[in-house]
């Protein structure tokens, strides 16, 4: 009997795309409480660049397997694991560390989530991460309401075309920065664009609201972004930082910077608030299971379009990290298997 083969993309040092490797091994069986998903599909991010790399403290050291979300087949069960079953599509966010980029894997039975039927598990993928993100900043933390207006940076990525999404469904005046070949994308979201590279946000932003915006989502970060994206709040509005994409071009010192501006801005007694994210708790699995579940259910009646750039073969994933680092794609790029 021939043995079957697992493949799995391993970050083999901190560098560019050429240090993911692909390496063949058993196939891992699931532990206690575990299931094995054969996987369908797996998000690529700005976040998995950033961890591929650079070196900052509390990142997984070399080598180790990106990839924070993802579509499978349940394939195997463990041990006191009665639900999902054997067959069932169903959805994961992973931890930090990740885990994605792999033919077959095994995640804790309560991060799975199924998946309805009929659903592209390309297009499930990105509400996996973008969406559940975008929802939790935009219901959870910021809390916004009917007719509040926001501002989305890198609107026209994986998340930015989420928060566009979502905010339109909310009944928001949706703005959102970037770069001028994204403008009917993000107008498709029934957004206003501008051009971060030939406009000044905060003037163009003042310039169409009078007063800023009630809401700035900054997922880019850096002292001076966060600085500046504070500006384009309007008094009694909320500064959401909760990314630093920045890292992209700017490297490591993005995410000192961002907490520095975040803290600055916090202290101001201008009426503004700057809420951090919450911190992990007991009970924040469920919600998030909760939560995605209800996106998956919207996703399946048609109510959320998720952009899919690109589906790029599995063990091609050097040639999506290329893509993303080039800046020349727009919402989400996708593995498949």
């Amino acid at each position: 009997m021939t043995e079957v083969t697992n493949h799995r993309v391993v970050v083999s040092e901190r560098g560019g795309p050429n240090v993911l490797e692909v390496v063949a091994e058993p196939i891992p069986n699931p532990g206690p409480g575990e299931i094995r998903l054969r996987t369908l599909a797996a998000g690529v991010s700005a976040f998995d660049v950033m961890l591929r790399s650079i070196t900052f403290p509390g990142f997984p050291k070399p080598p180790f397997t990106l990839g924070v979300d993802v579509v499978g087949v349940v394939d195997a069960l463990g041990n006191g694991v009665t639900a999902p079953e054997k067959g069932e599509t169903v959805a994961a966010l992973l931890d930090m560390e990740g885990g994605s980029y792999t033919e077959y894997a095994c995640i804790p039975a309560d991060r799975a989530v199924p998946v309805p039927a009929g659903v592209d598990p390309a297009q499930a993928v990105c509400v996996v991460a973008n969406y559940l993100t975008a929802y939790m900043m935009m219901h959870q933390i910021a809390n916004v309401e009917a007719g509040e207006s926001i501002l989305v940076h890198g609107a026209a990525g994986g998340t930015g075309t989420a928060l566009l999404e979502l905010g339109g469904l909310a009944d928001l005046d949706v703005y959102g920065t970037a770069s001028k070949q994204n403008h009917d994308l993000v107008v498709s979201y029934g957004a206003t664009p501008i051009d971060y590279r030939s406009e000044d946000f905060v003037e163009r932003v003042t310039e169409l609201t009078g007063d800023g915006v009630d809401v700035v989502f900054d997922q880019i970060g850096g002292f001076r972004q966060v600085w500046r994206s504070y500006q384009a709040v309007r008094k009694g509005g909320r500064l959401i930082w909760f990314g630093v994409t920045g890292t992209k071009h700017h490297g490591r010192w993005v995410i000192p910077g961002s907490l520095l501006a975040r803290t600055v801005v916090a202290l101001i007694p201008d009426g503004k608030k700057a809420p951090l994210t919450p911190a992990a708790s007991p009970d924040k699995i469920e919600r998030y299971s909760d939560t995605l579940a209800k996106l998956l259910e919207w996703l399946a009646a048609g109510s959320l379009q998720p952009h899919v750039h690109q589906r790029v073969p599995l063990l091609e994933a050097a040639r999506a990290h290329e893509m993303i680092e080039s800046g020349k794609y727009a919402g989400k790029v996708v593995l498949v298997a």
